[in-house]
């Protein structure tokens, strides 16, 4: 059963990250009142683009947090380039990771959220299969300002209490969490001056 303190942790954590996108369709609506037409084409060309950012972060998040599966056209690797559409991180998704079970790539899409946290000044992520036999996912963070924080990387491996979570660590929490459902764990295996790699696998 999933306390409390998680739920409300995850619920402001979702807010946090629909905060952005709702607000800029906010001013855009407030534009349009303006008689300057110029005015009024960049509050529409805002409008759009922040709803189509909104709608792809609910998109993602529906199926990292949820039992939702993807739609028939949408791909849980197409989720996450769209979750980081026009942010400092990319992703390069290994096509061998479509062999997973779905609960697996949930585990993907979390982790991935993790390992994006570490590149505050933008870089890439790679995720592949973990190595072995058994269902896995590792996901390597690069970039030239790697930002580790103990308390995620204790999140993670499931160190950390719920009473003891903030906004900070809930993210690595929930991946652990989903991990340890499908008999797995999740853990920061290897890091360095600008690399870090993460992996969640059965145990």
């Amino acid at each position: 059963m999933i306390e409390l303190r998680v739920l409300e942790l995850l619920c402001a954590r979702f807010c946090h990250e629909m905060v952005s996108p709702v607000g800029a369709i906010n001013n855009g609506v407030e534009l349009l009142s303006e008689d300057d037409p110029d005015f009024v084409r960049d509050a529409i060309g805002l409008i759009g683009q922040s709803a189509r950012s909104a709608s792809k972060r609910l998109q993602f998040y529906r199926f990292a947090y949820g039992t939702t599966p993807t739609a028939a056209n949408t791909t849980p690797k197409e989720l996450l380039l769209g979750l980081l559409e026009g942010g400092k991180v990319t992703a390069d998704w290994s096509e061998s990771l479509s062999l997973l079970p779905p609960e697996w790539l949930r585990v993907a899409c979390n982790l991935a959220v993790v390992a994006v946290e570490t590149l505050p000044r933008g870089g890439k992520i790679l995720l592949r299969p973990a190595a072995g036999a058994a269902p896995g996912v590792s996901i390597e963070s690069l970039g030239d300002t790697l930002l580790i924080n103990p308390d995620i990387v204790a999140a993670l491996g499931g160190a950390v209490p719920a009473a003891d979570l903030t906004s900070r660590t809930i993210q690595a929490h929930v991946t652990a969490t989903f991990a340890h459902e499908l008999g797995g764990s999740t853990r920061l295996a290897e890091t360095g001056a600008a690399r870090a790699l993460f992996v969640a696998a059965l145990r």
